[in-house]
């Protein structure tokens, strides 16, 4: 559906990259291997987007840092529109809103690090939650979009302790009570 709108692959990729979720950080040099492009493609499109105000950049040392700009008045937008497409806006209207006993749904694998993936890769935070049931709906959400849905569910605790160790980029929080 994007693509029809969105002919460059590079600058889908970007908008994927970045505006999917936006605490997402990188620079050229990072971004040629992970999309398989020309730095000349990617570098093109970076100041396409910096110039409209969409991407802000930080120099650290001799390295140039893009992040979205979640100022600008079309990041909201932007945002919503991404989220459609990959399904994670049917996956909150679908599951979550009918666990009850949920505290927060967060992405993470490869869509949080806004590389667009087959599987979306999900967190339940929270206690006691149906897992028949809970399995029961990913199955009917994964026919709708056609994409497989893997989840694990973490008590608080847990995602706690992770998000200690961890870079708190690798995780998106989609929803929560």
């Amino acid at each position: 559906m994007l693509e029809a709108l969105i002919t460059s692959k590079t600058r889908l990729k970007l908008l994927l990259k970045f505006f999917l979720n936006s605490d997402t950080t990188a620079y050229l040099r990072s971004l040629e291997p992970e999309f398989d492009e020309s730095t000349n493609a990617i570098r093109q499109e970076l100041n396409r987007f910096e110039e409209a105000g969409l991407l802000t950049a930080d120099k650290k040392g001799n390295k140039k840092v893009y992040h979205a700009n979640t100022g600008h008045p079309l990041f909201p937008e932007i945002n919503s529109l991404l989220m459609k497409y990959v399904g994670i806006d049917q996956v909150i209207e679908k599951v979550v809103k009918k666990l009850g006993k949920l505290n927060a749904v967060y992405l993470v694998g490869e869509l949080a690090k806004g590389k667009n993936s087959p599987i979306i890769d999900l967190w339940f935070v929270g206690e006691d939650i149906d897992k028949n049931y809970l399995l029961e709906l990913v199955e009917k959400v994964e026919e709708i979009l056609e994409r497989k849905l893997r989840y694990i569910i973490i008590n608080s605790k847990d995602l706690q302790d992770f998000l200690k160790k961890k870079n708190k980029n690798e995780l998106l929080l989609l929803w929560e009570k």
